[in-house]
């Protein structure tokens, strides 16, 4: 397993990298519209539609999808710092900061499957968009974000493996822990300390930067405790398989739909400010 995570993660990274720095704008929405679409895919699994509802809800995935991106990218041409999505980003917040914290406590499930498709387009949509327009903005920028995620990530996983001794939700996720919380806030501060120091900003970027990095920490967490919760009750180990050690692209996202929209939204709220 993990030689085949670490193989994937050397095919993948470079591709990604690749796309994230050389690809034409329509490219870079192709491909993100693609993955959307397995993620709709991999969603329909969770949500444990039949055929039929799979089918309707990956067309439609695609039609807003394109939809939206096209009107994003018309937009942008005039202001990368564009607010005309400011809206969406802000359902995308309140549901990840309050709606699903009180799923999580509740651990309850719905029947119609028009929620899980409207519930299905508020995780996948405004992460779409999030990765097109931050790409928009600075591809630095949006590896620099999505970097928070993968260092949170990776400091719980250790932390949690050698010191971690308080479970975080047993229930859901046996192995997150208390301390690999704390080991992932430390990390991340860290991680914005460096930004800082190397001068990426305004001198008072510190007192902006480390709140934000933190509550993208814990959004992340809830991103990844809501998956597991999801996959619990669908009776899966994976969302799916595309990605070999590491399962589906919902299973690689899960945290980054969380905390994408929510750092676009400040992005965009901060540079209004400047």
């Amino acid at each position: 397993m993990l030689k085949a995570r670490i193989l994937t993660v050397i095919v993948i990274l470079p591709l990604f990298l690749l796309a994230v720095f050389y690809f034409q704008d329509i490219f870079w929405a192709i491909l993100i519209l693609a993955l959307t679409v397995v993620g709709a895919r991999e969603w329909s699994k969770l949500a444990q539609f039949s055929v039929r509802n799979t089918i309707i809800f990956m067309l439609f995935t695609a039609l807003l999808g394109s939809e939206l991106l096209i009107y994003l990218r018309e937009s942008l041409k005039t202001n990368a710092y564009s607010l005309d999505f400011v809206i969406l980003y802000g359902i995308s917040v309140v549901f990840w900061a309050l709606v699903v914290p009180f799923y999580l406590r509740k651990s309850f499930s719905f029947e119609s499957p028009v929620t899980w498709m409207l519930i299905g387009w508020v995780v996948l949509l405004p992460t779409c968009l999030a990765l097109y327009q931050l790409r928009i903005i600075s591809p630095v920028l949006l590896l620099g974000t999505m970097g928070v995620i993968w260092i949170s990530d990776t400091a719980a996983y250790f932390t949690g493996r050698s010191l971690g001794k308080h479970k975080l939700a047993p229930e859901i996720s046996p192995n997150k822990t208390w301390e690999g919380v704390a080991g992932a806030i430390v990390a991340v501060l860290l991680y914005g300390l460096a930004w800082v120091i190397m001068g990426v900003g305004k001198e008072n970027l510190v007192f902006v930067l480390l709140p934000l990095l933190v509550a993208m920490t814990a959004l992340g967490i809830i991103g990844d405790l809501y998956e597991s919760l999801l996959k619990r009750q669908a009776g899966v180990k994976d969302s799916g398989n595309i990605l070999p050690g590491h399962g589906g692209i919902l299973d690689r996202i899960d945290a980054l739909t969380s905390t994408l929209p929510f750092a676009t939204l400040a992005i965009l709220f901060y540079s209004s400010e400047l």
